[in-house]
């Protein structure tokens, strides 16, 4: 037996135990460079986290324009595509405008007659003027030749009653000019309001953007208040990040801000702090909630903070897409 274990002994290569070693040393060396890395990590992230807030609680935002109609009628022509970029007065939905061109034309045959009217009306005050100074002067000769005697008193009298009638068709005739001029004026609003009307059934991109969210098609009947079409601005896109009240101690306006979007990894855009909110999430929401009935249940409240980029980023975002942020307060 003990010959056997002799002769497997001498039978083993000499070093035969130093790869073993080797593998051993080279274990513990990896895992020390790990460890110290993970230290270096850990460090950095607890120096970072005295200095920086985050959240993963944030969106991008923008301007959503509504496209909406202020008259009715039935869409003859949709001009605007899903996902198409539109500048400011760019026409995007036509509606039928046989209705409104008749309104219009029958405001402007009511304007003609109005002004036609207005014209007859200042006529008439230069007759009833002419007749009045006519009368006046005929009346101041009757009452000349009545001291002479030399025309009867009921001449006299008809003399006056004639001055006196002309005097009132004057008067009348100039409250008929006024009349008239008011019915022109109501007659140029009213042309107004159709030719306005008649504008409004071409309905134009309120703002720069795209297009994200079209829902007419031509033949389809729409109402005012209805909307068509929403574009989200394209100059004006900002963050919305939704903090823990706790966390806002040290946070202030102006405080400079590291934004990673998530559709893009290892991107950064740099940012400032443009305001925080005034109140909490769910004090906007729809039923917010009111502590001061039933069981109070103590919940960690987050508080929107409004996040500007410092300059136009390059990247192409798009409204809603979730983003991290991190805010430099120290």
């Amino acid at each position: 037996m003990a010959e056997t274990q002799q002769s497997n002994t001498e039978s083993q290569p000499k070093g035969a135990g130093k790869p073993q070693k080797e593998r051993s040393w080279i274990r513990m060396a990896i895992f020390g460079v790990l460890l110290g890395v993970g230290v270096v990590w850990g460090g950095m992230r607890l120096i970072r986290s005295f200095s920086y807030v985050e959240t993963d609680n944030a969106q991008i935002t923008g301007n959503i324009y509504p496209v909406i109609p202020r008259v009715p009628g039935k869409v003859v022509e949709v001009l605007a595509e899903d996902n198409q970029t539109v500048k400011k007065g760019d026409i995007l939905v036509r509606i039928d405008t046989s209705d409104y061109q008749i309104r219009r034309d029958m405001a402007e045959a009511q304007l003609l007659r109005a002004r036609a009217a207005v014209s007859a009306a200042q006529a008439e005050i230069v007759a009833a003027g002419a007749t009045q100074r006519k009368l006046g002067a005929d009346l101041r000769r009757s009452r000349n030749l009545q001291q002479q005697d030399v025309i009867s008193r009921a001449e006299l009298d008809a003399a006056t009653a004639g001055a006196t009638a002309s005097s009132a068709q004057h008067a009348a005739a100039g409250d008929n000019y006024k009349a008239a001029l008011a019915q022109a004026k109501l007659a140029e609003a009213e042309l107004k309001n159709a030719e306005l009307q008649l504008s409004w059934a071409t309905i134009t991109a309120p703002a720069d953007g795209k297009i994200s969210k079209k829902s007419v098609q031509p033949g389809q009947q729409v109402a005012p208040g209805q909307q068509l079409i929403a574009i989200v601005g394209s100059g004006d896109l900002w963050v919305v990040a939704n903090f823990k009240e706790t966390q806002l101690e040290h946070m202030r306006p102006g405080q400079k801000v590291i934004v990673r979007v998530d559709a893009f990894p290892g991107k950064e855009i740099d940012g400032h702090v443009d305001s925080i909110s005034a109140g909490t999430g769910a004090q906007f929401t729809l039923l917010p909630p009111d502590n001061a009935s039933g069981n109070f249940v103590k919940v960690t409240q987050r508080v929107p903070v409004k996040i500007v980029f410092d300059k136009k980023p390059e990247l192409p975002l798009a409204a809603g897409m979730n983003v991290i942020v991190e805010v430099k307060v120290k």
